[in-house]
């Protein structure tokens, strides 16, 4: 399948044949071959989150997307042989663990406890959690400036619960199924805020609907470092570290950002993207 990622990784075929396929000797359940070399790789992504994971018919974009196939080019796969997996947040280690998926590109921070069960590779990005507020909106620099203000979050996330914990008490908490219903509420105006990770919210940020209707405020204040996730036996992390370095030094990786969040001022923090690569373990 193509991904509107293709135009920005033409180059990547070039080098592909001489790399090592990404994959291992196991069975891969339900994805695609775990052959050396074989036919497909399968990825795991998000499909719904607009800007970064999203899954339109047959389409597949964002910035998780590119970055997932560039790697895949670089480790000898086009995009034409890379199936597409759902990973919600609550299956990605049990997707890797079962080796039905190859890699994970999906918001996937890593953590310590994380890596009691899978690797990673990575990281290819550094969130931070931000706020999403209406374009005209100058009251809300930062989370300490939520108290009496309603401010919204998808259903068993901890984001905005940190907020009223640790830095505005007052804040009022409202609850969604998803991330797209905070932004309709926002534009409805029934809340003052929305948070999360600031690249997703720029990914939301920059749908048609969306654009030139909400801001994100650019005061990050967490660290969430996205990584590739990998079965914990995998001995690709070097060679998935060696595309990403490349991707950083080439252009493609600012190339994606700019492409996936377009329209909506967003830029990530420079102290800390493009990332330095952890040292395999």
């Amino acid at each position: 399948m193509r991904t509107r990622s293709t135009a920005l990784l033409a180059g990547a075929a070039v080098l592909a044949l001489s790399l090592t396929a990404c994959s291992d000797d196991s069975d891969g359940g339900d994805g695609g071959s775990t052959d050396g070399g074989g036919d497909t790789i399968t990825i795991g992504i998000k499909f719904d989150q607009p800007g970064l994971g999203f899954k339109d018919g047959d389409t597949y974009t964002g910035f998780d997307v590119d970055v997932a196939t560039y790697v895949a080019e670089k480790l000898g796969y086009s995009a034409d042989q890379i199936e597409w997996k759902e990973a919600p947040s609550a299956q990605r280690e049990t997707l890797l663990s079962s080796n039905q998926v190859d890699m994970i590109f999906a918001t996937y921070s890593i953590t310590d406890e994380r890596k009691e069960t899978v690797s990673f590779a990575g990281p290819y990005f550094v969130a931070g959690q931000d706020l999403l507020v209406a374009e005209d909106n100058s009251d809300i620099t930062g989370p300490d400036s939520l108290n009496g203000k309603n401010l919204c979050s998808v259903s068993g996330s901890t984001s905005a619960q940190r907020i009223k914990d640790e830095q505005a008490a007052d804040v009022n908490l409202l609850e969604q199924p998803g991330y797209a219903e905070c932004v309709t509420t926002l534009v409805a105006g029934q809340v003052d805020a929305v948070t999360t990770d600031d690249i997703i919210l720029a990914g939301l940020a920059a749908q048609p609907a969306n654009q030139g209707k909400v801001k994100v405020v650019g005061n990050p204040f967490s660290t969430e470092r996205y990584g590739v996730g990998i079965p914990k036996d995998s001995d690709k992390c070097e060679d998935i570290n060696t595309a990403l370095q490349e991707m950083f030094d080439d252009g493609s990786w600012d190339a994606a950002i700019k492409a996936n969040t377009e329209g909506t001022g967003y830029t990530p923090n420079g102290d800390e993207n493009p990332p330095k690569l952890d040292a395999c373990a």
